[in-house]
């Protein structure tokens, strides 16, 4: 995955109609689905909490299917870059200790790893406007910095690929 720049004022507009939208759509789906199978199969009871739950999963279901589908729609494009850098920045964060141990050690492909996930936190928090821990990315990065100077590693988040992962 390349990094690339994201309108943050069109990202946020876009991110919050896919939210309201699929919340909306999953209550829509929840609430029809509920009452119609409450209908077809009424509990002398009175408790319809299995349909209601049985409503909340097929929603969900169909929101998920939803907006899977509508993955590749331009409207989306923000949104799912935003979506797969979260996704990849999880996954060097579960091996961030390896990664880091092997960086201290002048392991170049985890500079590489490190220098993506260092630039791919600070556009994501930038976009989200989480800026608290910035500083502390800064450190970070500089320590890193410092590190491939003194090993001659040449910085560059383009390099990234997810297989680089797999050494740790």
């Amino acid at each position: 995955m390349k990094l690339k720049e994201i309108d943050k004022s069109r990202y946020r507009r876009h991110l919050n109609r896919v939210f309201i939208g699929s919340a909306l759509a999953l209550a829509a789906f929840s609430l029809g689905i509920s009452q119609l199978l409450i209908a077809l199969f009424p509990d002398p009871g009175g408790s319809h909490f299995h349909w209601n739950l049985l409503g909340v999963i097929v929603g969900a279901l169909l929101v998920g299917a939803g907006l899977s589908r509508l993955r590749q729609h331009p409207f989306m494009t923000e949104v799912v870059y935003v979506w797969d850098l979260k996704q990849r920045l999880n996954k060097i964060s579960r091996k961030r200790r390896q990664v880091e141990a092997a960086a201290q050690k002048g392991d170049e492909t985890a500079m590489q790893v490190l220098q993506f996930s260092y630039a791919g936190s600070r556009q994501l928090w930038l976009l989200d406007d989480n800026t608290l821990v910035m500083d502390e990315l800064a450190v970070k990065q500089t320590e890193l910095n410092n590190l491939a100077e003194e090993h001659g590693v040449t910085l560059d988040a383009d390099r990234y690929d997810e297989s680089m992962l797999e050494r740790f």
